[in-house]
């Protein structure tokens, strides 16, 4: 099981019910099952995603992969491959020390490090010397935007200070990667203009809403389609321009030449999609009628709030599925992330016979929960605690709320990231 203190939880039909549903979305966006159906050896043929490439055509082949699920790609492209893996690199950020013939990074995340940039130097150092007939294939998930830092003449530690303004202004991801892509030699489709001209094949699992390539990770390997000036132009709706200690906060421009992508296939393998249509099957397998929402954003209480009025208003036997990614502006100094903080508002207004479940898919939460369940079992130990939510919620101090009542989802890192999951039933 995926959600590792599901039995724990599970003290409810209902509560019973979303959880089958939530660990359907979780299995089918595994990542080593998603490298074993897209990439494949047939005798001679190296078959990625539909796509045929002899093997004996092709010079050396390489792999560097970069995120949250590079690690178990790494490990099952090494399989897969075998001895037609000649090496290639790989930047995660979980203990590794198990590949054969990858070598691995552990970088920091959601803040960028000298860990990281060093780490990318190495990425940029090989795809620099491939031969021209060398095939590579990248995998890139999320969590790559903070893993690939290469500033071109400042410290990191400058991205780090424009990140943290951002975050706490409540920029979204696109806003956020927009930025970063003019902030790295490394993001924005340098890691393709690197590699050219040898074929090459992108690996995309998506954790960005609608599944643009040009924001998952920053898209290091696709044609970035905004500018320096629509980068400085977020800085200065945020008033980040001032904060900064070097000229134009250190943007520069992303490549835009055709040539550096018409050698690479980028292929979205794993997306929020496929997470929800799988949540979808187990529900009506459970004999819930299903309705969609693939575009969640906004301020994650008032997400909370309205998925609880959406619930509210819908009829029984009812399951209401959102992906997406929720935004927090930090006023408070606590601990928690975006879906905690999203399950806490929705206490607020749940009632008896509803459910809502907030998750990470990456197992994360801005802290070692994955999410939380928000049901009348959880407002009633709230109220046995004699805890203020909205004061929780103020501090944005989620995190020991649901530690507190143990009404929390712990999932350890799941190798997968595909942004967040929320599932809502009225019984």
């Amino acid at each position: 099981m995926k959600i590792k203190n599901f039995d724990s939880l599970s003290v409810s039909p209902t509560r019973h019910k979303a959880l089958l549903i939530a660990e359907a979305g979780l299995e089918a966006i595994d990542t080593t099952e998603a490298i074993i159906t897209n990439v494949k050896v047939r005798g001679d043929n190296l078959n990625i995603v539909g796509r045929k490439y002899s093997l004996n055509q092709i010079g050396r082949v390489f792999v560097v992969g970069v995120g949250k699920c590079a690690l178990e790609a790494g490990v099952a492209l090494e399989k897969i491959l075998g001895d037609h893996l000649h090496g290639g690199i790989i930047i995660d950020v979980k203990n590794g020390g198990y590949l054969k013939k990858l070598k691995y990074f552990k970088g920091t995340h959601p803040l960028t490090s000298e860990d990281n940039v060093k780490a990318t130097r190495e990425i940029v150092n090989l795809l620099n010397k491939l031969n021209e007939d060398d095939f590579l294939i990248f995998v890139i998930s999320g969590g790559g935007s903070a893993l690939l830092s290469y500033p071109e003449d400042f410290s990191y530690k400058e991205e780090v200070e424009v990140f943290k303004s951002l975050t706490k202004a409540g920029a979204t991801i696109q806003e956020l990667n927009t930025v970063r892509k003019h902030m790295s030699l490394a993001r924005g489709g340098f890691l393709a203009k690197y590699a050219y001209p040898i074929q090459s094949v992108g690996l995309i699992f998506s954790d960005v809403t609608g599944d643009d390539m040009g924001f998952i990770a920053s898209g290091p390997t696709v044609k970035d389609d905004t500018t320096i000036d629509a980068a400085a132009a977020i800085l200065a709706k945020y008033d980040i321009f001032d904060t900064c200690n070097i000229e134009n906060c250190g943007l520069i421009e992303t490549p835009k030449e055709n040539k550096f992508f018409e050698k690479i296939n980028n292929v979205v393998v794993v997306s929020n999609a496929i997470a929800l249509r799988a949540m979808e099957k187990k529900a009506k397998e459970l004999g819930l009628e299903s309705e969609i929402y693939h575009d969640m954003k906004g301020e994650a209480g008032e997400v909370g709030l309205k998925i609880v009025a959406d619930l509210q208003k819908s009829s029984s036997k009812k399951v209401l599925l959102y992906g997406g990614e929720t935004t927090v502006i930090i006023k408070g100094n606590g601990r928690g992330g975006r879906n905690l903080h999203l399950a806490a508002a929705a206490l607020q207004k749940i009632k008896s016979k509803e459910i809502i479940i907030s998750l990470a898919s990456d197992g994360r939460d801005n802290g070692d929960f994955a999410g939380a369940i928000c049901d009348i079992i959880t407002k009633d130990a709230v109220k046995k605690k004699d805890l203020n939510i909205s004061q929780f919620l103020k501090n944005n101090d989620t995190y020991p709320l649901f530690e507190k009542v143990g009404n929390y989802i712990f999932t350890g890192d799941t190798g997968s990231n595909v942004s967040d999951l929320v599932i809502a039933i009225k019984v």
